[in-house]
């Protein structure tokens, strides 16, 4: 499902837990059903003339009786390339093009494994000792050359 807006970009904010957009639609477009049955839903936004989409989290509408209020979380891993370009837009008035996504909000809110660490005082990254290193890998990869030039 994917539903298009005639929008006003109000505001991007950002603390250190999350992201947040936020669009106000005016006239006939705040009377799509759309609107309704996409929020709490995964969607992709993408604005008329910016290449980039951004994946989120349709948190909520609310309606008074001037405007409709659009707002979304926007996912974490999302590069500061995509958003830059995205957010250029805020203040203006833009076309906003709102697509249901394939990922579940589980999926959305899932943190990935990363490399535990610690850093100490001079600033040197220290992991644990069971992580592979670049070098483990070049070896691996000399160890995997050698058997390969050894077999006919």
């Amino acid at each position: 499902m994917q539903v298009t807006v005639k929008a006003n970009f109000n505001k991007q904010t950002k603390d250190s837990k999350k992201e947040l957009v936020q669009f106000y639609v005016k006239g006939e477009d705040e009377k799509k059903q759309e609107l309704n049955q996409l929020t709490r839903e995964v969607v992709e936004l993408e604005i008329e003339g910016v290449d980039q989409k951004l994946t989120c989290e349709f948190s909520k509408t609310t309606k008074d009786n001037k405007k409709t209020t659009l707002e979304f979380i926007v996912k974490g891993d999302t590069s500061a390339e995509q958003s830059f370009n995205f957010y250029k837009r805020a203040g203006s008035d833009v076309t906003l093009k709102i697509v249901e996504s394939q990922m579940s909000i589980d999926e959305f809110y899932e943190e990935h494994e990363g490399v535990e660490y610690q850093v100490d005082q001079g600033g040197n990254v220290n992991v644990s000792p069971g992580q592979m290193s670049l070098d483990d890998v070049e070896s691996e990869g000399k160890k995997e050359q050698e058997l390969l030039e050894k077999t006919p």
